[in-house]
């Protein structure tokens, strides 16, 4: 009966240990991966503007262990998701995940030196979704900051924060990719739509082309 009753108390402890290692503070992961971001970039600024191409290798090693890629990419889908096969929604998030990287890698190649500011913590407590603001200050003190407002959301069975959308100045990437895929989804299926981010996926970075797809 000890025994048993030395089991059960182990697996217990064991549940809490897991469940308590995914008990991280967005505030503190958004910090740490802005600074993770712009100190690799300012480390490798030289190799970086030889080699603009780097920035994905630093987006995906620096940001992307903080977004929910499969929760963002499934809500982008909608309905879509729960219509494709299993293979076909390995295949899409595969091809999501690193059309982000190239985006995100994209848009760091316009940054100019910019300093940022991160929210503050908030209390989390009985929250499951919070917006963490991020201000880019721009040289030119004339200018207003840009603002970015980040999405996180805490998984109901883990426990764990992590980022599944972003706001920029007021505009979200989610509700912006579901209205622009919306078509392709409806005329051409999943498939297509994946074949498309796996062609955004392989451009080049340009820190002289605007965003784009």
């Amino acid at each position: 009966m000890l025994t048993k009753f030395k089991q059960t108390l182990f697996l217990v402890l064991a549940l809490v240990i897991s469940t308590s290692a995914f008990a991280n503070d967005p505030y503190n992961d958004m910090q740490v991966a802005a600074d993770k971001i712009f100190n690799t970039m300012k480390e490798q600024s030289a190799s970086i503007k030889s080699n603009p191409n780097k920035l994905k290798d630093i987006v995906r090693a620096d940001l992307l262990p903080y977004v929910q890629v499969k929760y963002a990419g499934a809500l982008i889908l909608g309905d879509a998701y729960k219509s494709a096969t299993k293979e076909q929604q390995a295949a899409y998030f595969t091809a999501f995940e690193n059309y982000l990287v190239q985006a995100f890698a994209q848009a760091l190649s316009m940054y100019n030196g910019q300093t940022y500011q991160v929210e503050k913590s908030k209390d989390l407590t009985n929250k499951s979704l919070v917006s963490i603001r991020v201000l880019l200050n721009q040289p030119d003190k004339n200018q207003q900051p840009i603002r970015i407002d980040f999405q996180w959301r805490k998984n109901t069975v883990t426990g764990e924060w992590k980022a599944y959308d972003l706001t920029a100045e007021g505009v979200s990437m989610v509700t912006t990719k579901q209205n622009e895929w919306a078509t392709i989804l409806r005329q051409s299926g999943i498939d297509a739509l994946t074949k498309q981010l796996n062609d955004l996926s392989n451009r080049k970075i340009d820190p002289n082309e605007k965003q784009k797809g």
